[in-house]
């Protein structure tokens, strides 16, 4: 069965809506669907000498609370839905953390890998080219995402700047630490996932060292969690990338599958444990669980088969709202997406504000200021979750809906 993320985004927003006792109807209704969503064509000049056009989606849900904040997503797999969901997903992430910022999201229908250097430059830079009068640092501020790096940024702040006249490092958020890059932004999702999840068990008494664990998922945030979860003394029991699954009740070798991935091999090469599919290593006891992967993996479909006795969401949308239900009638606590993962867009705004100050923090001060700002997040969704009764989803949604439609009802029009 195919599930609507945006749908399911809406579903969410409705949901807590009910609980805010419909305050604020005429914003509310406006929320549910993004203020702007266009499709753009960006023809790019192959090796071989031939034209390739690609296709752009970029989807601004709300500028309620500041300009848009967004990631740059370059995969081959879209739908028009997909981005509008995460630009609101977007949105309610920047008011969970109370910052200055509303929701949008552009995707490029590409596969990079079947790019060269070249290629993949003059495709950046085109983009662009097309669209800097809609860029900036007081409009439209885009960092990486999937499939897109600090290299991308770079290029990118560098065709913005060429083309306004003058140096412009906070349009682009991201960069290398070379042009205005901020210490710990490429660290930032999971380092914030693992603040939050500190926090989280703190508020139990309860310690990271000592947990079974399981990470679903493959990119740098994956990685990056997985270190810091093992320097805390969790024992990793599971883990996949997009091709497998590796399970074992004793711990996993950390070393050998950071090496791996270190030179790009799959974890098809891991020598020890059970193989399993994505799917299957989901289902498997755990004492926390991580998907860190693609949206729509916790389903109403395997909800019921889950054994982990806490969700941490470093994915965008992985739980689907029925799945959500069945978790929250089991007792299964989950961390969801819009808290658990905005480390990465948390740092992403620590970098535009010293950029525009030209003044530039110690990793210790970001890492300071992130555990600050997540843990601070955290306490305000526990509190309207428990005053509320309901998941901490809702309690997530019921902080930013109430930050965002305040700022609408303020901004009047």
């Amino acid at each position: 069965m195919s599930i609507n993320p945006f749908e399911s985004a809406r579903t969410q927003m409705r949901e807590a809506y009910d609980l805010l006792e419909k305050k604020y109807p005429h914003e509310f209704t406006s929320l549910l669907s993004p203020e702007r969503v266009i499709e753009v064509s960006i023809p790019v000049c192959m090796d071989d000498g031939t034209t390739q056009v690609f296709t752009w989606y970029r989807s601004e849900h709300s500028s309620a609370r500041g300009p848009y904040k967004w990631g740059i997503r370059y995969h081959q797999d879209v739908t028009k839905d997909e981005v509008m969901a995460l630009s609101a997903w977007m949105s309610m992430k920047c008011a969970v953390l109370d910052l200055p910022l509303g929701g949008g999201k552009w995707w490029v229908i590409v596969d990079p890998k079947h790019l060269s250097p070249r290629e993949l430059e003059s495709l950046s830079r085109g983009w662009v080219q097309k669209l800097y009068k809609y860029l900036g640092p007081l409009h439209d501020i885009p960092a990486p995402d999937v499939n897109t790096n600090g290299n991308i940024m770079a290029w990118m702040v560098d065709e913005y700047s060429r083309l306004v006249g003058t140096w412009s490092p906070g349009a682009f958020t991201g960069k290398p630490l070379a042009i205005g890059g901020s210490l710990g932004r490429d660290t930032a999702t999971a380092q914030g996932g693992f603040f939050v999840l500190e926090g989280f068990l703190a508020e139990k008494k309860e310690k990271i060292a000592g947990k079974k664990i399981i990470v679903q998922g493959a990119g740098n945030a994956w990685l990056t969690m997985i270190r810091l979860l093992s320097e805390a003394g969790a024992i990793i029991i599971g883990a996949s990338d997009s091709h497998t699954g590796v399970f074992d009740p004793d711990g996993l070798d950390i070393e050998q599958m950071l090496s791996l991935k270190k030179w790009r091999w799959s974890l098809d090469s891991y020598t020890w444990g059970k193989k399993l599919s994505n799917a299957e290593l989901l289902q498997e006891s755990c004492d926390i669980l991580i998907p860190a992967a693609l949206e729509n993996q916790i389903t109403m479909e395997n909800a019921e088969k889950i054994q982990a006795g806490l969700i941490l969401e470093l994915a965008n949308g992985p739980t689907t709202p029925d799945a959500d239900t069945i978790l929250f009638a089991r007792g299964i606590s989950v961390i969801p997406d819009i808290l658990a993962n905005a480390g990465g867009v948390t740092v992403s705004y620590f970098e535009q504000v010293q950029n525009n100050a030209n003044y530039f923090w110690s990793l210790e001060e970001v890492q300071e200021k992130l555990s600050l700002k997540m843990k601070q997040a955290l306490q305000w969704v526990l509190f309207h979750a428990n005053q509320k009764n309901t998941s901490l989803r809702m309690g997530a949604y019921i902080v930013a809906l109430t930050r965002i439609l305040e700022a609408m009802e303020a901004r009047g029009g």
